[in-house]
């Protein structure tokens, strides 16, 4: 269970993506992820890449940008806050492609 948003984009979700090869071919798009508050920051997951690929910044061609409270982020990935219910209550905010938004689900938990 990541402990921070830097462990989530650094150690837990290179793995969810190593694992799942079939989801990151079948996604085949680039996440923006802007994460507020003292532990965030700006990650570019990019599921265009083979095996996928996650680097710190922005990326210049994302088809879907999320952005979230770190708190709020964690709790979302350690399965203690719904990804939907935080999306109705403004927690989480989406721009971009909403169906690619919805398949997120399958690397970050």
């Amino acid at each position: 269970m990541p402990d921070s948003v830097r462990d989530v984009f650094e150690r837990h979700m290179p793995e969810r993506l190593k694992n799942k090869p079939d989801v990151v071919a079948k996604i085949n798009a680039v996440y923006q992820f802007n994460i507020s508050g003292p532990s965030g920051g700006a990650w570019a997951v990019d599921c265009t890449a083979p095996g996928g690929a996650i680097s710190a910044g922005q990326a210049p061609a994302a088809k879907c940008t999320v952005n979230c409270s770190d708190q709020d982020f964690l709790n979302i990935v350690n399965g203690k806050l719904n990804p939907q219910m935080a999306f109705m209550s403004g927690k989480l905010k989406i721009q971009g492609d909403m169906g690619l938004a919805m398949k997120l689900q399958q690397i970050l938990t």
